[in-house]
């Protein structure tokens, strides 16, 4: 699994370009990500993620960081053993990439716009 390119509206990922906001877990993606309150990220937007107990999850804001996680989650997820990192998208897709590279079970989501 790796992210080849992003660039605002757009990301490609093992060869394949997606423009709408994407999910990834255990390995595959899941286009079409749309979350409840648009750009506040819930706990319920990231259940499939959770469900599959990773040890990082990897939140991208999209360009200029406008999608966040509601407040106290990622005091949440770190009383449960899970690592939030989120960061506008360029800087996410690099993590990711480097986490997955290093064998960490990371998980994903990439909001590709604002």
């Amino acid at each position: 699994m790796r992210i080849e390119d992003y660039r605002f509206g757009s990301i490609r990922i093992n060869g394949r370009t997606y423009r709408n906001d994407v999910k990834i877990v255990n390995d595959a993606v899941k286009p079409e990500w749309w979350r409840k309150t648009g750009h506040l990220v819930r706990r319920e937007d990231l259940s499939d993620l959770l469900e599959t107990g990773p040890e990082i999850i990897v939140l991208g804001k999209g360009s200029p960081g406008q999608m966040v996680p509601e407040t106290g989650l990622a005091e949440d997820l770190e009383k449960e053993g899970i690592r939030l990192i989120a960061r506008p998208t360029a800087e996410a897709v690099a993590e990711f990439n480097r986490l997955h590279g290093e064998n960490r079970h990371v998980a994903a989501g990439f909001h590709l716009t604002c």
